[in-house]
């Protein structure tokens, strides 16, 4: 399911002031006056010292230099990044009605360009993002197709052959898939794409290659890494083959096995994306509409729902629904929270509906894997979250319709790597590598960030 996108100056974030500051200076007073020690050689200190950081303060800010300020501006930029000022478009001299600006449209606010957005791509909200860029993060693109969207979901990262593995959009008009024909399962080298990190463009040094899963994975869309293998949410096509979850051999001869393609005897929609729980195993799964709403899977006969495997024992149970189309689905590190995609703006082939969600939604995970308390964790306003992931620190990523947004645990968010179009989904390649899927264009990042264990 491909994600629409939205359009917006840059100027350092303001400083976290000098509050703490003069608050550990009152503190100081406090202490003093509670221990009685107000004799003039204390004062005399004090004074000296105070009369000190005035002048060192007043040497260093005409030079740039704030010594009380931790924000963004207080630090040198990377050449990639550039702060996102989000008061500069707080008030609008003209808001243009929802026709005209929403979630299909790229957010370009007064004083930046798309091209200035896009020449620096890592773009700061807070200073949180500092953690996930690090000190020289680049961005390249590998590889763009005119019109077919090759690169859309399904990312996994295979460690022995250091390869990661993506599909092709099923049911896009450009890619003819769906009905009539199966999406296609590829892989690159990150070796080929290690060589050319740091070029703005270097398409046509990476050579992606065709995977023949045998049997065929019909109309992949969602994967995920599993003890070796390839798990795969397969759409299926038409009455006949259902909807199911494929394991899949990463290497030749790519041979595959059906994990589960019913419940209780009746098809699943159209499965959607995975995610295995770090704290048992047990593999989660959403089932959504957009086989239907792309014209290649019949009339829904179950609720959009997530779903949990127990591979063991073959139990499968509902853990959560009330959702317009669920979408993506990870776990936090610890594999405490959940977070689900529900991208129910996008109605596919019927176009879209902006009062429904473009959300993330937080589950507390129960030690006995079930969920509770959702939460809104997030809302998107440039396109739809897609893919979802965390990285090892706790924070949230999400493909959007600008690029991948990232929030903090609270929700806050605190940057994005913007590519100017959708990036339906990403995956993290072990640390500080990320491959993201930009339906026609692949790219490929290098940051600070490292991912979250595999499940072995």
């Amino acid at each position: 399911m491909a994600s629409p996108q939205v359009r917006g100056s840059t100027k350092p974030a303001s400083p976290a002031a000098a509050v703490a500051a003069a608050g550990s200076r009152r503190e100081k007073r406090k202490a003093d006056a509670i221990s009685g020690s107000s004799n003039s050689t204390t004062t005399t200190k004090i004074g000296v010292a105070m009369a000190l950081t005035v002048l060192l303060v007043g040497l260093l800010v005409p030079l740039g230099f704030s010594p009380f300020s931790r924000t963004a501006s207080a630090r040198e930029l990377p050449a990639l990044a550039q702060v996102i000022d989000q008061k500069s478009f707080n008030v609008l001299e003209t808001v243009p009605p929802p026709s005209v600006a929403n979630a299909s449209t790229l957010f370009i606010w007064p004083g930046v360009t798309e091209e200035s957005l896009t020449a620096k791509p890592f773009h700061i909200y807070d200073d949180d993002f500092y953690e996930v860029i690090g000190d020289n993060p680049t961005l390249t693109l590998l590889a763009r197709t005119e019109s077919d969207p090759l690169f859309h979901e399904a990312v996994v990262w295979y460690p022995p052959t250091d390869e990661v593995f993506f599909v092709q959009n099923a049911g896009a008009p450009a890619a003819g898939t769906g009905l009539n024909k199966s999406s296609i399962i590829q892989k690159i080298s990150l070796a080929e794409a290690d060589a050319v990190k740091g070029s703005r463009n270097a398409t046509g040094n990476v050579t992606v290659t065709v995977v023949p899963s045998n049997p065929q994975v019909v109309n992949p869309n969602g994967a995920t890494y599993y003890k070796g293998n390839i798990i795969y949410a397969a759409e299926g096509q038409g009455d006949n083959v259902p909807s199911a979850l494929q394991l899949m051999n990463p290497v030749e001869p790519y041979n595959t096995t059906i994990l589960v393609n019913n419940y209780f005897g009746r098809q699943f929609n159209s499965l959607n994306d995975i995610a295995i729980n770090p704290r048992n195993g047990d593999i989660y799964f959403t089932d959504t509409l957009y086989g239907y709403l792309q014209d290649f899977r019949p009339v829904p006969g179950l609720r959009n729902q997530v779903y949990r495997l127990n591979a063991e024992t073959g139990a499968l149970t509902v853990v959560a629904d009330g959702f317009v189309l669920p979408n993506g689905l990870t776990f936090s590190p610890s594999g405490g929270y959940a977070y689900v995609t529900d991208t129910g703006i996008n109605h596919g082939f019927f176009g879209f509906n902006y009062s429904d969600p473009s959300s993330i939604y937080r589950f507390d995970v129960g030690d006995d894997g079930t969920f509770d308390n959702r939460k809104t964790f997030a809302f998107v306003a440039s396109g739809v979250p897609d893919g979802v992931h965390t990285d090892s620190k706790g924070f949230v990523y999400a493909g959007c319709g600008d690029g991948l947004h990232v929030w903090n645990p609270s929700g806050t968010l605190i940057g994005k790597i913007y590519t100017g179009s959708t990036a339906a989904n990403f995956q993290f390649a072990g640390d500080g590598r990320l491959v993201i899927m930009g339906e026609t264009e692949l790219f490929y990042a290098t940051l600070a960030a490292k991912g979250t264990p595999l499940y072995e």
